[in-house]
């Protein structure tokens, strides 16, 4: 095939595939929604359904309540992603991405979710929609979403496609990039400038401890200090979960960032002398210090 050709047949594929991911935008309020998934639901008639190849209701009881709580402040929530099936030509549409969204919306509305863990809005926990006053429920239910909805020209093979993109295209952020780029602790301040002075080209922190590039780029230095604090000044109150331990420590621990930044140079000077060039690592040749290596 010469290039010529190879470059019409791009130019043929791009436009057949176009046609099936044509799409309208359209937006709809949380309680028609709703509507639209409930009535019907039993005899499988309901104008908005879940297909086969969609996951169980997997979010959990916080989860949910988050969802509710983002839309309660009105945090702008993603598009969901629907689909004209043309299935026996019923209208029906089929929710391609946004299924956990809905059903917590559906939750919520039929008062099987009981709210909790909300930080935000605290006074929140332990109500239920029908425990809201009139007025809020009402407000709850002018509330919008908007979907993207693929036509008709769409088959069950390209929204297979779409649903597998949505739900594997990125890659997932970890706890402490979660911590970095939603909250404004003092204590993740202070992390990142000691990370800044302990870890540039001749830095002590990177000589004891050598990590690699990937995990450097997701913040695991700083992720080694916040359990290096975590544990050193608070271990008695760990409560086997790691995750709310260090989140509880850096929002209610009292620091002295003078203190803690002598405490951990002096650790690092205690390495050194002890262990020399080896520093955390296992043996002189080891490229990374893993995670369990330096808690120990």
């Amino acid at each position: 095939m010469t290039s010529a050709e190879k470059i019409e047949q791009l130019e043929k594929e791009i436009k057949e595939k176009q046609k099936i991911t044509e799409h309208e935008i359209r937006e709809y309020p949380v309680s028609v929604i709703v509507d639209k998934f409930i009535n019907g639901l039993e005899t499988d008639e309901a104008e908005l359904y879940i297909p086969d190849y969609q996951r169980e209701f997997i979010w959990s009881q916080e989860q949910q309540s988050k969802f509710i709580e983002s839309l309660f402040l009105n945090l702008p929530i993603p598009y969901l992603f629907v689909a004209d099936t043309n299935d026996n030509d019923d209208g029906r549409i089929e929710i391609v991405d946004g299924s956990q969204r809905i059903r917590t919306l559906v939750s919520f509305l039929t008062n099987e979710l009981e709210l909790c863990g909300l930080k935000k809005i605290p006074s929140a926990n332990g109500l239920r929609y029908g425990d809201l006053p009139k007025s809020r429920q009402l407000r709850f239910n002018r509330k919008t979403l908007r979907m993207i909805e693929l036509t008709e020209q769409a088959d069950e093979e390209a929204r297979r496609e779409i649903f597998a993109r949505l739900n594997t295209g990125g890659t997932k952020l970890n706890d402490i990039e979660t911590q970095f780029g939603s909250s404004n602790e003092p204590f993740y301040q202070f992390i990142r400038e000691l990370v800044r002075d302990t870890t540039g080209k001749d830095g002590l922190f990177r000589q004891l401890c050598p990590i690699s590039k990937t995990r450097e780029s997701r913040r695991e230095y700083e992720e080694l200090l916040r359990r290096f604090f975590a544990y050193a000044n608070d271990y008695q109150n760990f409560n086997h979960r790691v995750d709310e331990f260090l989140e509880g420590y850096a929002k209610n621990a009292n620091h002295d960032e003078n203190k803690d930044r002598q405490e951990f140079e002096t650790m690092l000077n205690y390495i050194e002398a002890t262990f020399g060039e080896l520093g955390f690592r296992k043996t002189p040749s080891s490229k990374s210090v893993p995670r369990i290596r330096f808690e120990a």
